[in-house]
């Protein structure tokens, strides 16, 4: 049985405020000299606060912003918490919780957060993105993607999916998702179609890069890591690899990996941002679990103390 998943997010909410609790964090100092290293000396509280909104969720910035939070909060918090852990992430994210499972080291996270954002603003000949869309199934959604040449890119729940396309296809696809039952759709601030097959250039060039990369050859005892494709452990790194990089031209199905966060007997759920997504939707198909994000809190020792196994109620403010 594993008690506490520690969960990064993927792309979508970044935001000015998004490192105001993370920005004075002594630990947290290793992981801003390496993001500021990535981003070419440009430091990513900086751009978090001065760049505008578009700026901050392009792909090459979004992806490393969101990598760089992940890594700044597991700084403070992951030298604090007992093992074993379970670690998953949603999207690039998933490169992320590679870095919180301890295969390798925040400038390494990031240097291949570069890479990854590179292959696939490469691979993308097209105004492309994602939405959302709820109240549909994946069967039902997928008839429609097929007739406009768009993909489902994430299972999130039952009839909560993304779908991936060209600027184009999707907007297609959301008038007939609608006519179909759908309740709810919302385009989301990214550029690039994530986990589809227009980005199969990008996934090979990927994983080239992660064959070279310098990481542990083993998942280190007590972490139990999972693929976002199919909510699997990682055993072998090289497959292991192999299937991270398979993620951008594949559907990741994050609806997998909380089912394996229920079937490991986790109880408490800590997402470590932006936003807290994830950490919704945990809540909805494990409303018993303790789960909250780091952007629930109004201080860092605030997020501490619950993360520790304090009351979130008490520190929440």
């Amino acid at each position: 049985m594993i008690s506490t998943a520690i969960l990064c997010s993927g792309q979508g909410a970044q935001s000015a405020a998004m490192f105001d609790l993370l920005a004075d964090a002594p630990e947290a100092e290793s992981v801003f000299l390496a993001a500021k290293r990535a981003l070419s000396g440009k430091d990513a509280r900086d751009l978090a606060h001065q760049a505008s909104s578009e700026a901050i969720h392009l792909d090459k910035a979004g992806q490393l912003l969101c990598c760089t939070q992940a890594m700044a909060a597991w700084s403070v918090i992951g030298p604090l918490l007992a093992h074993p852990l379970l670690v998953a992430g949603y999207s690039v994210g998933e490169l992320a919780a590679w870095g919180v499972a301890g295969l390798m080291d925040a400038s390494g996270v990031l240097d291949l957060a570069v890479q990854r954002a590179e292959a696939m603003d490469n691979a993308t000949i097209e105004p492309s993105g994602l939405v959302a869309i709820r109240g549909l199934t994946q069967t039902a959604l997928l008839p429609i993607c097929k007739s406009h040449g768009a993909y489902v890119s994430i299972i999130n729940a039952s009839d909560q999916c993304l779908v991936g396309g060209t600027q184009a296809s999707l907007a297609h696809v959301v008038v007939d998702a609608i006519a179909a039952g759908a309740v709810h759709t919302s385009m989301l601030p990214v550029t690039v179609a994530s986990h589809t097959p227009l980005l199969a250039a990008a996934s090979a060039t990927f994983h080239q890069k992660l064959m070279t990369a310098p990481m542990l050859s083993t998942v280190p005892t007590g972490i139990r890591l999972l693929s976002g494709i199919d909510g699997a452990a990682v055993f072998n790194v090289r497959s292991g690899c192999a299937k991270l990089a398979c993620q951008i031209q594949q559907t990741v199905d994050w609806a997998a990996c909380i089912d394996s966060c229920r079937a490991a007997g986790v109880t408490k759920i800590i997402e470590l941002g932006p936003g807290s997504a994830l950490a919704r939707l945990v809540h909805e198909a494990m409303p018993y679990a303790d789960v909250h994000s780091l952007s629930e809190f109004h201080t860092l020792a605030g997020f501490v103390k619950w993360a520790t196994n304090g009351s979130y109620a008490a520190n929440a403010r």
